[in-house]
């Protein structure tokens, strides 16, 4: 019987491994930092778990690159993280980065068992899936046990079927608006709290990061994501839904360096790049007009904000290329 494992690995398959393993890179920098300056002992052990994840993950990885002879990337190391820097988030901020981040690997993995074709592939990203949902069971389970985790809003259940008879529900006129529907509160309220998360991350990146540049790159992240917030806010709030709140106390006055600028700079544009896929697929699941166009309006400014963190790793030789295709024209002596 063939060996499925002996087939060339797909454009997709390579994406999605590079990409992990840069992913898991960072994240071990970030969960060894707060490995040394948690308190409570159950979020520790939390912690510890993710940790060990990603571990494997860059285990297995290597093993396939090596296999395959595929250049191992950089990412990040020990150079990028002082763990032994003082406390700059808070434990109840930890546990929400945590739930956040396993959000984001259950739908990177997903997408990439979805287009994975070698066995061993689809078998390393299930195997991540797994880990990205026991971590948010975790994380889920002692937020709600401690009090700190926010749910959704309630709605009243629907005591009957209903179909639109009317155009009025695509309406985004103000005299003519329907209620929210129950999937627009969701992203609302998803998108409020990964704001809010951005929010706090960037605050304190702000006051540990280097390069003067860096430092003004991020400040303004913070006033988008604090609009970003505040614009979201207020479609729920004129339509009688609670906010999700959140606590900007979820960082110390530590200035002491904890992360390099590079490891900075590429952490938020990854979550500028997750933030725009989860705007566009909050405007594809809200039919009423004035808050799909929302979301395209926004999408321009974090787009243009997330090239500008590029341009400012391009130029310090810190954006790591990935994987790309035979450049033909250059092959033939055209370029």
């Amino acid at each position: 019987m063939e060996d499925k494992t002996k087939i060339g690995l797909t454009s997709a398959e390579m994406s999605s491994m590079w990409t992990q393993y840069i992913n898991d890179s960072i994240s071990i920098c970030v969960l060894s930092y707060f490995r040394n300056n948690i308190d409570d002992n159950k979020i520790k052990e939390i912690v510890e778990y993710a940790n060990e994840s990603s571990q494997k993950n860059i285990f297995i990885l290597k093993e396939i690159f090596n296999r395959e002879d595929f250049p191992c990337p950089v990412g990040f190391t020990k150079k990028d993280v002082n763990i032994h820097a003082p406390r700059l988030f808070s434990d109840t901020f930890v546990m929400m980065y945590l739930r956040h981040m396993s959000i984001l690997g259950m739908a990177a993995n997903s997408a990439a068992i979805g287009l994975g074709t070698r066995p061993d592939v689809i078998a390393f990203h299930k195997s991540v899936l797994k880990s990205a949902v026991g971590l948010q069971d975790l994380t889920r389970e002692l937020m709600l046990e401690q009090g700190t985790y926010i749910r959704p809003p309630f709605i009243s259940v629907p005591d009957k079927v209903g179909f639109v008879e009317k155009q009025k529900f695509l309406s985004g006129i103000k005299s003519r608006r329907r209620a929210l529907t129950s999937v627009e509160i969701t992203h609302l309220f998803m998108n409020i709290q990964t704001n809010q998360i951005g929010k706090a991350l960037i605050m304190g990146f702000i006051q540990v990061a280097q390069d003067k540049e860096v430092k003004e790159y991020l400040q303004r992240g913070k006033k988008i994501a604090q609009k970003h917030v505040d614009l979201f806010s207020d479609i729920l709030k004129n339509n009688d839904i609670p906010a999700p709140m959140f606590w900007d106390g979820a960082v110390t006055d530590s200035t002491t360096q904890v992360f390099s600028d590079k490891l900075i700079l590429f952490h938020i544009t990854a979550m500028i790049a997750a933030g725009i896929g989860n705007y566009g697929a909050a405007m594809a699941a809200s039919p009423r007009k004035d808050i799909g166009l929302k979301y395209a309006s926004l999408i321009p400014e974090i787009a243009l904000y997330a090239e500008d963190g590029a341009n400012i790793m391009i130029k310090n030789s810190w954006l790591e290329e990935p994987p790309m295709a035979d450049d033909r024209d250059q092959l033939s002596g055209l370029k």
